[in-house]
């Protein structure tokens, strides 16, 4: 193709590109016309999409789902008499056991014994105050409530077992909202603050709130997060831009050291998040502690879509990224294998890109890292609960009205999943205390959330997370299967022990799907706070082991219990890993690669991750 032809294409919005589908498809690298999205009717009325949009910006959640759920449940519980008779003795049990607690408060008597007590992961209630009359009490009968709940949503015979998933789940929605903590007069710590400060607690609770409603309306950050911009002290890693096209721009960094490993690195974050939070503040930046050690590094940085990239689907994610990046690195630092590593969906995507240059004899990978990225969804976590085909159809009616999904609405359903720690207790804690924790570099690269494009997200979903096409075999790149079983390449995967995005035992499955050795290392820390776990941070753990692919299958609980815990961050170990197989050390390659058309662009971060 002539660079002009290509550089139309380039520029071109995204409807316009799909018109131009062979010279699109040969720069891309896919030798085929992309798929009409197969859920997809022409005769979808509009006012069904416009309906379904409106509803569901409303609830977050397509209500005919959650009704779907709760009428399954619902139902199977009105003919189970047998459960309903467990139900109702149960509570006569929780409110006898009440009745008595209180009765031996209110007299004075020695403090009885509680009547129930949190499960050691529930924080909530650690305050010594909840255990004075009469917050005790509101303890007590909170948690025995929320077990009953628990009883009666739980193990309802005869519901579906997304359903058996989904109601438990919306009840802990509903109890949180309700719980003692989120009421002023109930919470203690509330009630003292506001007498200790002449009620001047609900007064600064007030401004917080005024100053965040104001942020809203505005689409302001957070406040705080005007300490934080990206260029001045986050993403300072030098390094230049030297590839861009309409999905990516690569980063090269600048070495650090006289000589490196000769192999380079390409990262590939996940495009639901921008790529700095491998490049945070100078302390914590995994690209910096890289190049350091040595590592000529490249880093793909993904366009912020909007209405004009709806079109934009896994393919291009795939051809325009990952393969447009390969190509560019072959020619800056050329004769070498490269070093790929792939953070959450990056990571999956990773995988994808690699059976597919497995299954075409294609050799320019020489290992894969994987960071809290799964290959099979069939244990997703829960995340999993907002996927089935009336949330999809109601999501896609969203997307397909504006042509992406918006990053307040990615937000809220992430937030569902911890909602007492990202919003319960935030509320208290700013609204109520009138306390304004101060940010730090990851909770402001949290708020600096991105879109995803109507396409792509719908096939993301459809294919891996409904229909697990990936891990059973189903999944094309380039409409021709592929397998995961045919990586031959070393993998180095993580997993967080606290991830509720990327479950860990769903992380661990890669040993499962493919026939080499895997090095696997569990960190402690959460989906991000586990990855971002420098050298010399406190309180930081992992386990590591390598299996061969002679080797036997563990599940991931034997796994834990015999691989021992070490001290300290797992970047090292990784990077010694990544030294071992990445070739003798030489010359720093040039800075791009202007005779084979990779020039210089500008300085790193680029522009972008700007991209508001």
């Amino acid at each position: 193709m002539s660079k002009l032809n290509k550089k139309k294409i380039l520029e071109m919005p995204a409807t316009a590109q799909k018109h131009t589908t062979a010279e699109a498809c040969i720069f891309s690298g896919l030798h085929h016309p992309l798929p009409a999205i197969e859920h997809e009717t022409q005769d979808t009325p509009a006012i069904d999409r416009v309906l379904h949009a409106s509803v569901s910006k409303l609830f977050g959640l397509s209500p005919a789902a959650m009704a779907t759920a709760w009428f399954d449940w619902a139902a199977h519980l009105a003919f189970a008499p047998g459960k309903q008779a467990e139900l109702l003795q149960s509570a006569g049990k929780k409110a006898a056991l009440l009745g008595t607690y209180a009765t031996h408060r209110m007299l004075g008597c020695e403090q009885p014994e509680h009547c129930i007590h949190p499960l050691p992961q529930d924080r909530r209630f650690d305050d010594e105050d909840w255990q004075q009359w009469p917050y005790s009490l509101y303890q007590q009968a909170f948690l025995l409530t929320e077990q009953w709940w628990q009883e009666a949503t739980g193990s309802v015979r005869g519901v579906t077992r997304h359903h058996a998933d989904v109601v438990p789940f919306l009840a802990r929605q509903w109890l949180d909202a309700l719980s003692p903590l989120n009421f002023p007069f109930t919470n203690p710590r509330v009630v003292k603050a506001a007498t200790e400060q002449d009620c001047a607690t609900f007064m600064k609770g007030m401004e917080n709130y005024l100053d965040d409603l104001c942020r809203l309306f505005n689409e302001a950050p957070p406040a705080g997060a005007e300490n934080y911009k990206v260029g001045k002290n986050l993403a300072v890693t030098k390094g230049k831009v030297v590839y861009q096209n309409r999905l990516i721009e690569l980063i090269q960094y600048a070495p650090a050291t006289k000589e490196v490993y000769a192999e380079p690195v390409l990262i590939v974050p996940a495009w639901i998040m921008k790529y700095y939070i491998l490049d945070l503040s100078p302390e914590n930046s995994l690209v910096k502690y890289l190049v350091e050690q040595g590592h000529t590094v490249f880093m793909i940085s993904w366009k912020n879509p909007d209405a004009g990239d709806r079109d934009l689907g896994f393919e291009d994610y795939l051809g325009l990224g990952v393969m447009e990046a390969l190509k560019a690195i072959n020619a800056i630092v050329p004769d070498q294998k490269v070093h790929a590593a792939g953070y959450c969906l990056g990571g999956t995507l990773l995988s994808i890109a690699a059976a597919a240059m497995a299954r075409d004899g294609d050799e320019r990978l020489k290992s894969i890292t994987l960071f809290a990225a799964q290959v099979d969804f069939e244990e997703a976590g829960e995340l999993l609960l907002f996927v089935d085909e009336s949330q999809l159809a109601f999501l896609e009616d969203v997307m397909w009205e504006q042509g992406y999904l918006d990053k307040k609405q990615m937000a809220g359903t992430f937030q569902m999943l911890r909602s007492y720690d990202l919003v319960w207790s935030r509320i208290v804690e700013q609204y109520m205390l009138g306390n304004r924790p101060s940010l730090n570099d990851l909770m402001a690269w949290n708020a600096d959330a991105t879109r995803m494009p109507y396409r792509m997200h719908s096939e993301y979903l459809r294919r891996l997370f409904l229909n697990n096409d990936l891990s059973e075999g189903r999944f094309t790149a380039g409409g021709r299967p592929i397998a995961l079983a045919d990586i031959r390449l070393p993998i180095f995967a993580v997993g967080t022990q606290r991830d509720h995005v990327s479950p860990w035992p769903s992380v661990y499955k890669i040993n499962l799907f493919t026939d080499t050795e895997v090095t696997f290392v569990l960190t402690s820390g959460g989906h991000n706070a586990g990855i971002v776990s420098e050298p010399g941070h406190p309180h930081r753990s992992y386990r590591i082991a390598v299996r061969k692919s002679a080797d036997n299958h563990m599940v991931p609980e034997e796994w834990q219990k015999k691989t021992p815990e070490k001290e300290g961050s797992w970047w090292p170990a990784w990077q010694s890993w990544l030294a071992k197989r990445s070739g003798d050390k030489t010359s720093p390659p040039a800075m791009g690669a202007s005779k084979q058309g990779y020039a210089v662009l500008r300085d790193a971060p680029g522009d972008y991750v700007l991209m508001q």
